[in-house]
């Protein structure tokens, strides 16, 4: 008999889900991830990263998938058609840069806007840090200038110490209620339009394929993959999630140095075909 999944589609986080500590996929994981694409499965990687350091991942295990970039806020095809996009508002977008500059000048600050990525200084050590963990290329820019020509962000980045993030996610969020604020690792705290959620973005995906929540299974591992988590029928904390968020999961696979991505469909979506 023909056979069939439960799972009909899966959104997966990058950094600390599909990727090793080294940021690298695995070869257990990028098998795992084509076996998913011949079964008929559709694979969305949903991740904070602009879709220039995401497609280095694809490319480099030959598949073309869809993506949810900018942590919801940029839905694209596999064909990079936009099937969603949620920009900053100017304004207030412009009232931030000014908090940023003048009362946190210790972070990074890195502005996004579609496929571009704009810093004030490309040389800035942990702006060469990302570089060389995604392979996407900054440049430099005045980000006044930016907004004033109408190229509003996607999302503005800030690279700092745990405890400058920490508190600049709780400050922030209270000051400016329009926007996501929310931390995608310790050092890197992301700010979006309050509407941007990676649940938001998977939405959008969903209403695409024609799937409900219910047939979808997530992945992830962090405090930004909070709401995908929520919003799928069945989801997955690595085992190198924070406490927090394998509470939230309905279930727990192995750390992304053990190959926990590919662990689990293997033994959870591979092996439990079922028969129409």
């Amino acid at each position: 008999m023909e056979a069939v999944f439960m799972v009909k589609i899966v959104f997966s986080d990058i950094d600390g889900t599909f990727l090793t500590p080294e940021s690298k996929v695995s070869p257990a994981t990028a098998m795992a991830a084509q076996k998913l694409l011949a079964e008929g499965i559709p694979l969305v990687l949903v991740s904070a990263r602009m879709p220039e350091a995401i497609y280095p991942l694809t490319d480099a295990i030959g598949i073309k998938i869809p993506i949810i970039s900018y942590s919801g806020a940029l839905a694209l095809t596999e064909t990079g058609e936009e099937l969603g996009s949620i920009t900053m508002a100017g304004a207030d977008t412009a009232r931030l840069l000014a908090v940023l500059e003048s009362e946190y000048p210790d972070a990074v600050v890195n502005y996004y806007a579609g496929h571009h990525w704009y810093v004030k200084a490309v040389e800035n050590e942990r702006v060469q840090t990302e570089v060389r963990i995604t392979s996407a290329q900054p440049q430099k820019a005045s980000f006044e200038e930016r907004l004033a020509v109408g190229e509003v962000p996607h999302k503005i980045l800030l690279m700092a110490e745990p405890e400058l993030c920490e508190r600049a996610e709780r400050e922030l969020s209270a000051r400016f209620p329009m926007f996501h604020v929310v931390r995608s690792a310790a050092f890197l705290l992301e700010i979006m339009d309050a509407a941007v959620s990676k649940a938001s973005g998977i939405e959008v995906m969903l209403k695409h394929f024609g799937f409900t929540a219910e047939q979808a299974l997530s992945l992830g591992d962090n405090y930004n993959d909070i709401e995908m988590l929520e919003l799928t029928g069945r989801s997955v904390a690595m085992g190198n999630s924070p406490e927090k968020i394998k509470a939230i999961a309905t279930d727990i696979t192995l750390a992304n140095d053990a190959d926990g991505w590919a662990r689990f469909l293997e033994q959870e979506i591979f092996a439990k075909e079922i028969a129409r």
